[in-house]
């Protein structure tokens, strides 16, 4: 990964996108289309679009969802501490001792998320997993009416947005999932478009609100009604303690992005990522799923009369935390294999099974 597409990963990590609060990063992607796209275009749900190529051909989309999973501001108290509701999935225990940023009309507005010490709880307390009720964010007011001098009920909150590098080109973030994704579609985009005419009317679509129901997803691919779709999300990576290869699959950060194949993917757009694969010297990981899959793929597939979908991740150890973990070779190498597959879309092609 070169350095400017490091740059534009990081500055996609450090901007907040909560779902239903994804406008900052979003003219991010509008930005970044401006310089590859024939045109870009932002719903009212606030997906957004790029296109590159010629009506009449193929109807190719890329999609990666923007929205990461956050919290919003629910209740202020009479000593100025926020309780919150969760936006997506979260595990309250990931959640104890963080440093979060409340993103507000002023400006934001750093706090802490916090419970009672360990020395305080009862006995019966301490085996209890906590519930987000039993957790409150202190920015250092010293009452209602100063906190809400600058914090409204609504205002979105994030943990502290900070990308670390580790060893080996592996790289560690909140908000991984899914915007390693969306950095894979924006890249492959940019990478197809620049090796001259497309042999496809070639989309890509920053999706939102997925963490909450795939809703962008549904609504971005009426709207721009493809005929194939590959949507880009994170997996879990198995290569870690305590996971089981035989319930979940192996699957191993740095070893390149993973196609899956089950009944949300279209055994021909399967089949040609994996061949792809091959011809590029490109490493491929193979996943299953006998269900529709939690991602936008699932919405792609059941678009107007169906799509032919597929579904490529990123291998990501520790979903949904502050520390998420992906490689950056993976991505690069996710990032030439949609290109390529997306070049070789020549001609009318039969996507139905057979």
């Amino acid at each position: 990964m070169d350095t400017a597409a490091r740059e534009f990963l990081s500055s996609l990590l450090h901007t907040p996108s909560p779902s239903g609060y994804e406008q900052p990063v979003q003219r991010l992607v509008r930005d970044y289309l401006v310089g590859c796209a024939d045109s870009v275009t932002t719903d009212s749900h606030g997906n957004v679009v790029g296109r590159k190529g010629a009506a009449g051909k193929t109807r190719m989309l890329l999609a990666g969802h923007c929205d990461q999973i956050g919290l919003i501001v629910q209740y202020v108290d009479a000593d100025g501490f926020i309780s919150v509701q969760p936006i997506g999935g979260w595990d309250p225990i990931q959640l104890i001792g963080a440093r979060v940023m409340i993103w507000t009309a002023v400006g934001p507005v750093a706090g802490v998320m916090s419970r009672k010490p360990i020395h305080l709880l009862t006995d019966e307390e301490r085996k209890v997993v906590p519930k987000m009720k039993d957790l409150w964010i202190d920015i250092g007011a010293t009452d209602k009416a100063d906190c809400e001098s600058v914090v409204r009920v609504g205002d979105c909150i994030t943990l502290e947005l900070k990308m670390q590098e580790l060893r080996n080109g592996r790289v560690a973030s909140v908000a991984m999932d899914d915007k390693i994704g969306l950095w894979v579609v924006l890249e492959a985009f940019r990478r197809a478009a620049a090796l001259g005419p497309l042999p496809c009317e070639l989309f890509v679509a920053s999706t939102v609100q997925e963490e909450i129901g795939l809703r962008g997803a549904k609504t971005c691919a009426h709207g721009v009604d493809p005929q194939v779709a590959i949507a880009v999300d994170v997996t879990h990576a198995t290569d870690c303690p305590t996971i089981d290869k035989k319930t979940e699959g192996d699957v191993a950060v740095g070893k390149g992005p993973v196609v899956y194949r089950g009944p949300n993917m279209n055994p021909h757009v399967v089949d040609r990522l994996v061949s792809v694969g091959l011809s590029r010297g490109i490493p491929v990981q193979l996943a299953a799923s006998g269900r529709a899959t939690p991602t936008d793929a699932n919405a792609l597939q059941m678009t107007r009369a169906g799509v032919a979908t597929g579904l490529v991740s990123i291998p990501n150890r520790y979903m949904h935390s502050a520390v998420e973990v992906v490689s950056l070779d993976d991505a690069d190498r996710a990032a030439d294999l949609l290109a390529a597959f997306c070049r070789g879309l020549e001609g009318e092609i039969d996507w139905a099974p057979s």
